[in-house]
């Protein structure tokens, strides 16, 4: 191999080298990035279900009777007239 192959060979290797390592953004931090910007829109697909599902259930209390019943009476331990409310409290040895 001749002197300039050589050279041409270091300085290629020493490129590819600083490409995958150097800099402040090599290729191993770009496909970090990368997987971080998945996980992220994965979180935000998740958080978009989770609001909508909490815009549904708000609409619903706020608009349906027998949500409206029904949180009423989970919350608050609301009865209609003439029902009786049995509350169980469990002892503690």
């Amino acid at each position: 191999m001749t002197r300039g192959r050589i050279v041409l060979l270091a300085v290629l290797v020493a490129g590819l080298t600083f490409g995958a390592f150097g800099g402040e953004y090599g290729t191993f931090d770009w496909w970090e990035l990368k997987q971080r910007v998945r996980d992220e829109r994965a979180a935000i697909e998740r958080l978009t279900l989770e609001v909508d599902s909490l815009r549904r259930e708000a609409e619903a209390i706020e608009r349906d009777p027998a949500t409206q019943e029904r949180v009423a009476r989970e919350l608050f331990g609301m009865i209609r007239p003439g029902e009786i409310l049995y509350r169980v409290e469990t002892v503690k040895p």
